[in-house]
């Protein structure tokens, strides 16, 4: 066995050699390590290298793929460009040739325009020439005939003279007459026509519904049953009715309806309102009805102010005294001849002021004086007078202007016309008038006014027929041409409606027409 120094020695070398070995090849792993790390770094490197180089080379490509397109584009744009200036040029170029050609064509009208003005001015110096010529001429043989005539009539040159100067103003006169005779009748056939055209114009321009009032009212019933309790107990509610109202009350036979007659629309309206109401509410009794019925006469009183009101809105009429646009809604419930008075005034007014603006005169004025014409007729059943009367007092108390006081009085020739438009208010009141279906009539007093009107005409020596035509508006006069001349036609015409105008009430005009008639006769056999 060794001794323990050698085992020692032998271990501490052992150790010293394994020491020497572990570092041997720890460094010899760190240097394969490092090595490894070296060669991983070199291809890191490398690949980075390679890809900075590749990328780098894109990038380049992507350069000059960029610059060849934008290259391309600004290549694009510059050919654009100068196609665009190209045109340009072209349009300008063809501006100025069709320029050019346009001065060329005014130069060669203009060349034109000069040999015409000298061949026109070489006419008129030849003209010139001529006429002063054909006056030379002229004098020479006015000289000659005045010679001529000197000698033939012994006269001297100054008698001569003046005797030619006398027979040239006889003539100047008989052609002055005759001119004068057609300038006179042209004018007439002109104002004719023009006077018939405005009328026609304004006429088709208004077709204004007029309404046709009766002396009754009928008021439907909800049944039969209802006519007892109007009546009432022994008649009261009946005969307190009439009272407060001032209207008949006519209960008949009539299934559901009950009659009331009066001649005062107004009372009339007041008393259908008042029964309508009573028999709605259901409860008629004395106090009820009389209740009911100062309710419905203050109703009316304001629904006439009311329809004023609208028409004159709907004329453009203002600054209408309160006053005057009460009694002007009075003649909602006042008829003539059947017309109603308020719509016939508001027909008057658009046609007068329809023939204003044909003439070029005041239209304004002439609706306000055709609207107010016949204001008094809302008074008539109030105050002793006229309407004419009560209505010119009531628009001159309130301020209304001249034109409308004058057509108020001049409308039923009271007194002349001091203004154009209240010759059209009088023409438009008598076309509203006398228009078929504007007035009712009764049948015998039709006919009878029609009897009279050929009976005056028949009274006349020389008449030979007569006849009453277009629903009396016309009256044709036949006489015998062997009894009546020309002359005696227009004194029979004027004589005939002096008469029917004194003796016969109509509404409108009536035309004469008198004619005379000659005829030759003969055969060729």
């Amino acid at each position: 066995m060794g001794s323990p120094l050698v085992i020692v020695l032998a271990a501490a070398v052992g150790v010293i050699v394994g020491a020497v070995v572990g570092v041997i090849i720890a460094r010899s792993r760190e240097k394969t390590r490092r090595e490894k790390e070296r060669a991983e770094a070199q291809d890191d490197a490398s690949r980075i290298l390679s890809r900075a180089e590749q990328e780098a080379e894109n990038l380049r490509r992507a350069g000059e793929l960029a610059g060849k397109e934008e290259g391309f584009r600004l290549r694009e744009a510059w050919e654009r460009e100068e196609a665009r200036r190209r045109e340009e040029a072209e349009r300008t170029e063809r501006r100025l040739e069709e320029r050019s050609d346009v001065l060329d064509r005014q130069f060669e009208r203009i060349n034109v325009r000069e040999e015409e003005q000298e061949a026109r001015a070489t006419e008129m110096n030849a003209r010139e020439l001529a006429l002063g010529e054909s006056q030379e001429a002229l004098r020479r043989g006015e000289e000659e005939a005045r010679q001529r005539l000197v000698e033939l009539a012994g006269m001297s040159q100054q008698e001569a003279l003046a005797k030619l100067v006398e027979d040239l103003k006889d003539e100047a006169r008989a052609t002055a007459a005759n001119d004068l005779r057609e300038i006179k009748e042209r004018a007439q056939r002109d104002a004719d026509r023009e006077a018939k055209k405005i009328i026609a114009l304004s006429i088709q321009r208004l077709a204004a519904d007029t309404t046709a009032e009766t002396t009754v009212s009928v008021v439907q019933l909800p049944s039969d049953e209802m006519k007892g309790r109007i009546i009432g107990r022994e008649g009261r509610n009946i005969r307190s009715f009439e009272q407060a109202t001032g209207v008949d009350v006519i209960i008949d036979d009539t299934p559901e309806a009950v009659v009331l007659s009066a001649f005062d629309p107004v009372r009339r309206e007041v008393a259908r309102m008042s029964l309508e109401r009573l028999i709605e509410d259901g409860r008629i009794h004395p106090g009820r009805i009389e209740e009911v019925v100062d309710k419905a006469r203050v109703d009316v009183d304001a629904s006439m102010v009311v329809a004023a009101e609208e028409i004159l809105y709907e004329l453009g009429i203002h600054n209408v005294h309160p006053e005057i646009v009460k009694t002007l809604g009075r003649l909602k419930f006042r008829t003539s001849y059947g017309q109603n008075q308020l719509l016939h005034s508001k027909e008057v007014a658009l046609l007068a002021g329809n023939m204003a603006a044909e003439m070029g005169l005041d239209v304004q004025g002439a609706k306000r004086a055709g609207i107010l014409h016949d204001v008094g007729k809302g008074l008539t059943h109030e105050h002793e007078g006229t309407h004419v009367e009560l209505g010119y007092r009531l628009c001159k108390k309130h301020g209304e202007s001249e034109l409308v006081l004058n057509a108020i009085k001049a409308h039923h020739d009271e007194e002349p016309h001091l203004f154009a438009e209240t010759f059209l208010v009088t023409a438009g009141d008598a076309i509203s008038g006398s228009r078929p279906g504007a007035r009712r009539e009764m049948f015998d007093g039709y006919v009878k006014r029609l009897e009279q009107l050929e009976e005056i005409a028949m009274e006349y020596p020389g008449v030979e027929r007569c006849f009453a035509i277009q629903a009396g508006r016309e009256l044709r006069v036949m006489v015998q041409p062997e009894k009546v001349d020309d002359g005696q036609m227009a004194q029979i015409s004027e004589a005939v409606a002096r008469r029917i105008e004194n003796e016969l009430q109509y509404p409108g005009q009536i035309k004469i027409v008198v004619v005379r008639e000659t005829r030759a006769v003969d055969f060729a056999r």
